[in-house]
Parts: C-alpha cells; structure tokens; sequence
C-alpha cells in the first residue's frame, strides 16, 4: 500500500503542475521559487487515493543544481512519478533522476507525459517510445506500456 509518492523527472517537465492539478497545492512555497518559477528545495502535498487513504507527495527540484534536494526526497518513497514532457521527451535529469531511483527501495514508477496537449500525435509517440526504451533494461521495464494518461493542465488537457 503506496504511503508516499515522489515525483522525479528534467527540470520544467511539470512535476509541481502535475501535483497541483491533481492535489489543488502548489507545493512551491518558497518566494525565490515562485520568482524564478522554478522548485529548488522539497515541496509536500497530500491527496485522497481510494483504498488507500491519504497519501503524501513529495515534490523534488528537477534541476541539476539542486540534484541532492532530489535524492533526500526520494528517500523513502514507495511510489515514483516520472514526469516527461511529450514535446521534450527523455533528457539528462530524467535518466539521472531515474538511475537514482533505481538505487532505491522504489516499489513502483508511474510515468506521467506531461503537457501531452501540445505535443503532435507523432511527438508524443515518440516520447512514449523513448521513455519505454530507457525503462525497458530496469525493474520498472512495462511502466510505460499502458496507454499513458495525460495529466491536466490549467485547462484540463495534457
């Protein structure tokens, strides 16, 4: 029973949108944050799941910079979300934030194509494929096999 979540994924693929779409928190609370629009240090929400009951979100920096902010707030995480922006794709702090989930006790990986609205049908093939391939020679091999989700934006799409 999944007690906590982490998100993981490239700087700006929309970890802290997603969570405030599903959870209706900013967990950006920082004011240097929200001036450079940016997550630098550990952001928390909660969120309701049936079942289960609530479960904690644990928001982490995306950044290179701000990597060990990552690795603290994945510690202890049962559930990853990976966050891929569709029109970005797999990039550097996806692979590495993955790697680091991989040293960890993470019991599963939902992988999340984020800003799917703006992303052709072909692009977000693409994403998909890549994001299959990268996790395809690990223990999260098949979390992007379903047929993906887009999380909502502001508008409710993608």
């Amino acid at each position: 029973m999944a007690r906590l979540i982490g998100t993981a994924g490239h700087v700006d693929h929309g970890k802290t949108s997603l969570i405030k779409a599903l959870t209706g928190i900013d967990a950006d609370r920082l004011p240097e944050e929200k001036a450079r629009g940016m997550t630098i240090d550990l952001g928390f929400a909660y969120v309701e799941l049936p079942g289960i009951g609530r479960a904690s979100i644990v928001d982490v920096p995306g950044h290179e910079r701000f990597l060990t902010n990552m690795i603290v707030g994945a510690l202890g995480v049962d559930v990853a979300l990976l966050c891929v922006k569709a029109a970005d794709s797999v990039m550097p702090q996806t692979r590495e934030h993955l790697q680091i989930l991989l040293l960890l006790p993470v019991e599963r990986l939902i992988v999340a194509l984020t800003f799917a609205d703006l992303a052709d049908d072909e692009t977000l093939q693409i994403a998909k494929d890549e994001v299959q391939e990268l996790l395809d020679a690990t223990r999260f091999a098949g979390a992007a096999g379903g047929p993906g989700v887009p999380p909502p934006r502001a508008h409710g799409v993608g």
